[in-house]
C-alpha cells in the first residue's frame, strides 16, 4: 500500500482490508404448532399443484391439513418445522406406513420445503431430527416413498442411511404422464436385531404381548354351543 512520506497512516488503513462476513439467516428447527398450519398448507399446496413428490391433484384445505397434523400427533409421532427469519420454510412428519397392526413398528417420513428453499440444508436438518425422534420413541423401520422417483429426494435419504429397496413403475399418473415411485428404507434403533418389549410412540408404556395363535381345540370350544342355549 502506498503512503505519504512522514505521515503515519491510521491503523485501519495500514491493516489488510477485511472482507465483510456474509451472515446466513439462522435456521430454527422446532416442533410444529397449530399456528404453523397455514404456512404448511401453502407449502404443500405448491407441491400438489406443481410437483410430483405428492400424487394428490387438488390441494387439501386448511382444515384437512389441521386434521392430518392432529392425527400424526395423536400417535406420538413428530411433526416438525424449520423457520428462517420467523417464517416456516419447510416441514416434516412421520406417519404409519400401513394401518394394520402388524406394521405398527414401521413408519413413513414426509418432507416438504417451500419453493426456492432447496439445496440449503433444510431437508437434511428435518430428516436427521425425524430419524432421531422416531428411533427414541421405539419405532424400528422408516420407509420413504419418493413420488416421481425424484433424484433429489433419493439422494437426501441415501445421505441419511436409507437404502433404495425398489422402484414401483408407473403407479402414478399426474400431469399427463405415468409416474414411478422409489422406495427407500432404513432401520431405527435396534431395527430387527431385537424384539420390541413396549409399543412405540403414544403407547410406549404398553408392553408388547406376543401373538398366540388359538389352538384348534380352543376354537372348537369357543364355537360349540352352550348346553340348552337357544340357537
Amino acid at each position: 500500500m502506498s503512503s505519504v512520506p512522514g505521515v503515519i497512516q491510521p491503523e485501519s488503513v495500514q491493516s489488510e482490508l477485511v472482507q465483510p462476513e456474509v451472515v446466513q439467516p439462522k435456521l430454527v428447527l422446532r416442533d410444529s404448532e397449530a399456528l404453523d398450519v397455514p404456512a404448511i398448507q401453502a407449502i404443500y399446496a405448491h407441491h400438489v399443484l406443481h410437483g410430483t413428490s405428492s400424487f394428490e391433484i387438488d390441494p387439501p384445505s386448511l382444515r384437512q391439513m389441521q386434521q392430518r397434523r392432529e392425527e400424526v400427533l395423536a400417535l406420538g409421532l413428530p411433526y416438525l418445522v424449520v423457520e428462517r427469519d420467523g417464517e416456516v420454510v419447510g416441514y416434516a412428519y412421520a406417519s404409519l406406513y400401513r394401518p394394520r397392526p402388524g406394521y405398527r413398528f414401521t413408519i413413513e417420513d414426509s418432507i416438504y420445503l417451500r419453493d426456492g428453499c432447496t439445496g440449503q440444508g433444510i431437508g437434511s436438518l428435518l430428516l436427521a431430527a425425524l430419524i432421531e425422534r422416531c428411533a427414541q420413541a421405539g419405532w424400528r423401520q422408516m420407509v420413504a416413498v419418493a413420488g416421481g422417483a425424484g433424484a433429489a429426494s433419493i439422494a437426501l435419504h441415501k445421505r441419511h442411511g436409507f437404502e433404495l429397496t425398489g422402484i414401483l413403475r408407473a403407479v402414478g399418473f399426474k400431469f399427463g404422464e405415468w409416474r414411478d415411485c422409489a422406495l427407500l428404507q432404513r432401520s431405527l434403533g435396534d431395527g430387527d436385531a431385537s424384539l420390541p418389549t413396549h409399543e412405540a410412540g403414544a403407547r410406549s408404556d404398553v408392553e408388547v404381548v406376543p401373538f398366540k395363535p388359538a389352538l384348534a381345540s380352543d376354537q372348537a370350544t369357543e364355537n360349540s354351543p352352550t348346553p340348552h342355549a337357544s340357537r
